[in-house]
């Protein structure tokens, strides 16, 4: 299951100091981090095929120096070619809302899933359309430990869902 997730969601565990990005003025970064739920349907298989993911996100986000504010992010899209084993050419869109009321847009249109010491790195590439960081770059990743073999939903129903913790950078 942990692998499903991951394959539709994203984030890498690096954490740094962040810069203000607020409604496309400042040309600092915002870093998000949190857990996040994802669903598939149909679920994922052995075999690629389309699938529609769907991710809620529970983020701290450092907007500014010194300054953080809770932040939720609803993932909503889709990938041709999904499986237990990952996915290809992603097409998600993701819109972030601030606890202190701004929110961001965001249209992912590029995506990787990389086996990694044991782990599967799912990364998410995109770009800020409105609100907070609006024109800027946006990543987001998910790393999870894989099983030694693959779940046996894999085999029997599909993975319905999975959960991870993500990690979105919104950068110049």
């Amino acid at each position: 299951m942990a692998l499903s997730s991951l394959a539709l969601v994203g984030s890498m565990w690096v954490g740094a100091p962040a810069g203000q990005a607020d409604e496309g003025r400042h040309r600092g970064v915002v870093l998000c981090t949190g857990a996040s739920n994802s669903t598939y349907d149909p679920p994922l298989g052995l075999v690629p095929r389309e699938t529609r993911v769907r991710t809620e996100a529970q983020y701290t986000c450092t907007i500014a120096p010194g300054r953080t504010v809770p932040a939720t992010g609803s993932l909503d899209g889709a990938s041709p070619t999904a499986s237990c084993n990952g996915l290809s050419n992603p097409r998600i869109t993701e819109t972030v809302r601030y606890g202190d009321g701004k929110r961001s847009l965001i249209v992912y249109d590029s995506g990787t899933t990389t086996r990694v010491a044991g782990a599967l790195d799912v990364s998410l590439s995109g770009r800020v359309t409105e609100g907070r960081g609006k024109g800027q770059s946006a990543q987001r990743n998910v790393l999870l430990a894989l099983p030694r073999q693959l779940p046996t939903e894999c085999l029997s129903s599909g993975l319905q869902g999975n959960s991870g913790h993500a990690q979105l950078e919104v950068k110049p």
